[in-house]
């Protein structure tokens, strides 16, 4: 088996975003997104009173983050679930709420350097693609069962690909006559179907299709979209919620949450905002960030990152948590 390298985005960046709400005793991190636990391991080294709750669906990834992060003892907890799932998470430690949240999204670095995982369009690989391996559909089975309409619809939205229904037509009627495997197979039909103008821009003709899929079969957009509230929901007061997305609908939605949240609910024609009304979250970042181009010189993953962080500056009125 191929060993998996780890090379974490914005590395610095992060961790500077974090380490404010993490410089009191006892500060909880969650590292929504824990992979190999190179973030963590940042955040345990420079910001010695924090502890960090490392969450994956991957239980590979698990085990190899326990082993780096070891030296850390209990300072570090792993835990197997999906991100979505923090409320969940913390109400089983005992946490009415903590002081940062990270979420570092898409494919991590481990899975696409395993060539057995088949999240690469590099190699001749099982269509797998699932995050946690333990259970439900692969993308091999999202391209078999699916008709021209669905997968249209999958490459279109998450893929954003301009000849999805061109593709999926293709896929279905190469299905017929055998069904798909391996990522090799449909890495060539994608050769034979996307015209050789359009493969020429935009990266590898496959990289839209494959993205598009490994989002399909993780459910990806619709576990974000419960898990940044949850995420806000969260924290405490001077707590953050900083997200790493790679993907314009997951920077889109992102946004949007943020944007919500730091909002104030009195009218927006009102010339003042009534004590008590004020937001209480603010963002931390100005729009999205993104990596300067000696980072994505070093890192090309760097090259599509764009990066928010968000703060709660006031404690709850629900209830909720401990405020």
């Amino acid at each position: 088996m191929t060993t998996p390298r780890h090379v974490p985005v914005l590395l610095d960046r992060v961790v500077a975003l974090l380490a404010p709400a993490l410089d009191h005793k006892d500060s909880v991190l969650v590292d929504a997104t824990l992979g190999l636990g190179g973030h963590s391991e940042a955040v345990l080294a420079r910001c010695e009173l924090a502890r960090v709750i490392g969450i994956d669906r991957d239980p590979r990834a698990l085990e190899l983050s326990r082993e780096r992060l070891a030296p850390y003892g209990d300072r570090f907890t792993a835990v197997h679930a999906v991100y979505d799932e923090i409320p969940e998470v913390l109400s089983d430690l005992g946490l009415p709420e903590v002081d940062g949240v990270l979420f570092d999204l898409g494919v991590s670095s481990m899975q696409l350097d395993l060539p057995e995982r088949g999240f690469a369009y590099s190699v001749d690989a099982p269509l797998d693609m699932r995050m946690d391996s333990g259970g439900g559909p692969t993308a091999a089975d999202v391209l078999n069962t699916y008709d021209v309409p669905a997968l249209t619809r999958v490459l279109r939205e998450y893929g954003e690909e301009r000849l999805a229904k061109r593709i999926a037509a293709a896929i279905v009627r190469e299905r017929d006559r055998e069904p798909f495997t391996t990522s090799g197979r449909l890495v060539a039909l994608l050769y034979d179907v996307i015209p050789a103008p359009a493969r020429r821009t935009g990266g590898h003709p496959a990289k839209r299709t494959f993205q598009a899929l490994r989002m399909e079969v993780n459910d990806e957009l619709r576990v974000l979209e419960r898990a940044v509230p949850a995420a806000i929901d969260a924290i405490g007061v001077g707590g953050r919620v900083v997200v790493e997305s790679y993907h314009s609908l997951e920077d889109r939605l992102v946004k949007r949450a943020f944007t919500a949240a730091a909002k104030s609910d009195v009218p927006e024609d009102l010339p003042f905002v009534p004590e008590g009304h004020e937001p209480a979250l603010r963002l931390v970042t100005r729009g999205a960030e993104q990596a300067n181009a000696e980072e994505i010189a070093e890192n090309p993953r760097a090259a599509s990152v764009r990066l928010r962080a968000i703060e709660r500056v006031r404690p709850r009125t629900d209830g909720k948590g401990a405020a």
